[in-house]
Formats: C-alpha cells, sequence, structure tokens
C-alpha cells in the first residue's frame, strides 16, 4: 500500500529512487525490518554523516563508517518507535510528514532532497515530532538505483543564508 503519490511518474529514475527512499524505506523502518531495504545499499562505498541537527559543518560527524554502524542504528531507533504507542497509524502519519520532491541525476549519481516536517499523535495526547532534512547519495549500478550514503539529521529548514 502506497500512501504518498510518486512525484515524478514520468521519470523512471527519479521514480525509482522516490520508491525506494519514501514507501520502501518507510514500510521497512515501521516494521523495523532491514532486510526490506539492505539490497537498496552499494554496502562497500557506504558512510553516513550526521549533522547532528547543526547547520554548521563543523559539528558534523562520521557517525556512520560502514553500512554495519548505519544499519544497526536503523534498527535501534526503528525497535524504539515500535515502542511508542501511537494514536494514529504511525505508517501514515510518517508518509504525512515526509517530502522528497527533489532529485538531482547527473549521469549514474544523484542526491535526493528528503524532508521530514509534521508530526504523529501518541495515544496520551502527546505528538512525536519529525523535523529534520536528509541529502542521499545514490548511484545507478548494473540498472537499479542504490544508496551509497547520506548527509543526514540535519535542520529544517536550515538557517538563513549568509
Amino acid at each position: 500500500m502506497t500512501l504518498s503519490a510518486d512525484p515524478f511518474p514520468d521519470d523512471p529514475d527519479r521514480s525509482a529512487i522516490w520508491t525506494m527512499l519514501v514507501p520502501r524505506d518507510i514500510a521497512a523502518y515501521v516494521a523495523a525490518d532491514w532486510s526490506m531495504v539492505e539490497d537498496d545499499f552499494v554496502a562497500a562505498d557506504f558512510m553516513g554523516i550526521n549533522g547532528n541537527r547543526g547547520d554548521n559543518p563543523d559539528g558534523w560527524t562520521i557517525s556512520y563508517p560502514t553500512l554495519t554502524h548505519y544499519r544497526d542504528e536503523w534498527l535501534r531507533q526503528a525497535r524504539e518507535g515500535q515502542k511508542l504507542d501511537y494514536a494514529e497509524d504511525v505508517e501514515a502519519g510518517i508518509h504525512r510528514a515526509t517530502s522528497l520532491t527533489q532529485i538531482e541525476i547527473t549521469g549514474d549519481r544523484a542526491i535526493a532532497h528528503k524532508k521530514f516536517d509534521g508530526t504523529i499523535m501518541l495515544r496520551d495526547g502527546g505528538v512525536d515530532r519529525l523535523n529534520w532534512q536528509t541529502l542521499y547519495f545514490c548511484r545507478k549500478v548494473e540498472g537499479r538505483w542504490k544508496l551509497t550514503g547520506f548527509l543526514g539529521y540535519l535542520p529544517y529548514p536550515m538557517g538563513e543564508p549568509a
């Protein structure tokens, strides 16, 4: 079940990247099932940079030097999310908070700009706030788009330009 509409229905490359990063990623995260996304990565080339919610690059860190490091943290976060008592469908809530409408492609490389901005209601009356952005780096490998890394956990929106 796709809960978001593909903004690139007439662009096979962008549509493939969007499908990988929105419906497949969200479904896997909600299920805490890495096997649903493990083939979406180029493990040998992977590196994840954590923006640590700051817009100053001096505070960014290589928190995920390997795909294994990222997988373990992804699973930890997904399992923590499963412990929350949501008052609404969490998958629908993540879709509602997620936007991926900008993908730059040059040759066999791409950068996808994924933004999270929204809330998911909790049963106790509170909210789970999603508010950050991530740049995903992709490469086309044997005809299929895969992830080589990301720069994530950046503030959304970023600070005012200098």
